[in-house]
C-alpha cells in the first residue's frame, strides 16, 4: 500500500513564482551601478543561496556601498511588481494547483533562499500568502539549502510526517536539499525561467507541467 501525500514543499523563484528574470535585472543594475561590472544570469545564480542581502554584501566589490546597493535592489525589485508589467498574474495554472491541492486537505509550504522582506514584496504582489501554511525564508535558518534545515524546519512547524511529504524545486540546491532532507524529491521546469536545466543530482521526477503534478498526487492520495 503507497504512503499518502499530505503536505507539498516549494521551492519559491522559478517553482511558484515567475520572479527570477526580476532578480537578475535587479542584481545587473546593482552591480552596474556601484561595481561597474557586468555580471551574467549563470554569475548570479552561482551566487544564490544567501539572501538577497547576503548576496550584495559578500559580492559587492565597493563594500562602502553595500547599504546604499541593498536599498537600490529592493526599489528595483519591489517596482518590477508593482510598478511595470515585468510581473504579471500569477500563471493560472498555479494558482489552480495551490487550491487544488488546499481543497484536498494538504499542507502547503514554501522554503525560499529569499529574505523575508523580498518574499513578502511578492507574496503581496501576486496574492500568494493565503495559500501557505508555513514559509521558511533565508533569514529564518542558519544553513541555507543545500542543506536541508529548512525542510525540517516547516515539517516540524507543521507537524508533517516525512514520509508523508514531497519537496518541490528548479535548482541544484533544491534537489541537493530535499535528497538530504530525505523526501521525495521532485524538479520543476514548469514556469519560463528556472535555476537548472540540468540537474546534478537526479531528481525522483522532473514536472514540465503542473497537471502532470497533480495527476500524480491524486494518484498517492
Amino acid at each position: 500500500m503507497h504512503t499518502p501525500t499530505r503536505t507539498v514543499l516549494f521551492d519559491f523563484d522559478g517553482t511558484l513564482a515567475d520572479t527570477l528574470p526580476l532578480s537578475f535585472r535587479g542584481f545587473q543594475a546593482v552591480f552596474a551601478q556601484y561595481d561597474n561590472r557586468t555580471v551574467s544570469e549563470d554569475e548570479i545564480i552561482a551566487m544564490f543561496g544567501p539572501t538577497e542581502d547576503d548576496i550584495i554584501a559578500r559580492n559587492l566589490i565597493n563594500q562602502a556601498a553595500v547599504q546604499e546597493a541593498t536599498a537600490l535592489y529592493y526599489e528595483l525589485y519591489r517596482n518590477g511588481h508593482f510598478g511595470s508589467d515585468d510581473v504579471g498574474p500569477l500563471p493560472s495554472e498555479i494558482v489552480h494547483m495551490l487550491a487544488e491541492l488546499r481543497e484536498k486537505g494538504m499542507k502547503i509550504g514554501v522554503i525560499t533562499g529569499k529574505s523575508k522582506k523580498a518574499f513578502l514584496i511578492s507574496a503581496e504582489a501576486l496574492q500568494l500568502a493565503s495559500f501557505f501554511d508555513v514559509v521558511i525564508t533565508g533569514d529564518d535558518v542558519e544553513q541555507p539549502k543545500p542543506h536541508p534545515e529548512g525542510i525540517f524546519k516547516a515539517l516540524h512547524i507543521l507537524g508533517a510526517d516525512k514520509d508523508e511529504s514531497v519537496f518541490l524545486g528548479d535548482s541544484n540546491a533544491d534537489i541537493r536539499a530535499g535528497r538530504a532532507a530525505g523526501l521525495p524529491t521532485y524538479g520543476v521546469q514548469w514556469l519560463s525561467t528556472y535555476q537548472s536545466t540540468n540537474f546534478e543530482i537526479e531528481p525522483d521526477l522532473i514536472f514540465r507541467d503542473v497537471r502532470s503534478f497533480l495527476e500524480l498526487i491524486h494518484s498517492k492520495s
